[in-house]
């Protein structure tokens, strides 16, 4: 597994030092502290934080690529530090975010420290249109929103306009410049693609490892939640999942699934592994659906 780190620029003492000395002692003070290891840098429903431990025991030791190609909040991919990966998301908006991390960096975070905590500044720039605006501008739109909206929730309509009210927090942490440096060196060499999930892994080769956390079925009729897009992901599309899961299995191609625990999907996946977990979810547009939910791990080895 990767390890990652962070960036600081170290604080020595040089007088009286000898040039060569002083340099010295302050590569081998850098060289001593470690950099800072990346986590989300946006607030996601049914991110997978709680649950990476339970998550890696059903991954291979060793494998070849790692592909997550529903990366959300990314937490699995953060945690597990792939040397070769392909993560991607039909989420255009949130793709941008993380290509403009990774390929400007300080230019999110230059873009992102004009944001302020205020409702009027917020409603301000939730109501502007993204179009025109650089990719740089589009990801520090994204964080602000995500970090200062209403319980962290990215939701949007039908026109695909984000529609989450002001959250009203006290102090927010808007910029957080260790993590998102750390995330853009998390993510050289990744490809991040704005793809739906098919079209994504269709160059898995056997020995790779897919992680599969798609919208999940909804385990009442009115318990669904995919509004991460204006574009749904219904039973047609999780029959369709389960077919891609089995025929990769099926090449030899480690394969990993979240999902609720429902009938459905336990029926779907039936041939395969399944685990239950337990997970405390915070993030619902509803707060009488937040707390301990049941969940289920299916792997294909």
């Amino acid at each position: 597994m990767a390890s990652a780190a962070r960036s600081l620029s170290p604080s020595v003492e040089v007088t009286n030092v000898p040039a060569k000395r002083a340099v010295r002692r302050e590569r081998v003070v850098a060289e001593s502290i470690p950099l800072e290891r990346a986590r989300p840098f946006l607030k996601w429903a049914g991110g997978k934080s709680k649950l990476v431990e339970s998550i890696f025991k059903r991954f291979p030791p060793s494998y070849g690529r790692y592909f997550e190609p529903f990366l959300g909040g990314g937490a699995v991919f953060f945690a597990l530090g792939p040397n070769k990966a392909t993560v991607a998301d039909v989420n255009a908006e949130l793709i941008t975010a993380y290509s403009s991390i990774r390929d400007d960096v300080e230019g999110v975070i230059d873009a992102l420290s004009v944001h302020r905590a205020e409702e009027a500044h917020f409603y301000s720039v939730r109501s502007q249109s993204k179009d025109g605006m650089a990719m740089c501008g589009v990801a520090a739109r994204m964080i602000f929103l995500n970090r200062t909206c209403f319980n962290g929730l990215y939701r949007v309509n039908r026109a695909g306009a984000f529609n989450v009210p002001f959250g009203r927090y006290d102090n927010p942490r808007i910029v957080d410049e260790d993590n998102l440096r750390a995330v853009s060196r998390a993510l050289k060499n990744v490809d991040v693609l704005h793809a739906n999930v098919f079209a994504t892994v269709e160059k898995a080769k056997p020995g790779d490892l897919i992680y599969f956390d798609p919208p999940y079925d909804p385990v009442s009729k009115t318990a669904s939640f995919v509004g991460y897009t204006n574009s749904g992901f219904g039973p047609t599309e999780q029959q369709k999942l389960a077919l891609t899961f089995s025929a990769l299995a099926n090449r030899g191609v480690h394969v990993v699934l979240s999902n609720s625990d429902t009938p459905f999907i336990r029926e779907l996946y039936k041939d395969f592994r399944i685990d239950t977990l337990h997970v405390r979810r915070a993030i619902n547009s509803r707060a009488d659906r937040r707390g301990t939910v049941q969940e289920v791990l299916v792997s294909s080895t």
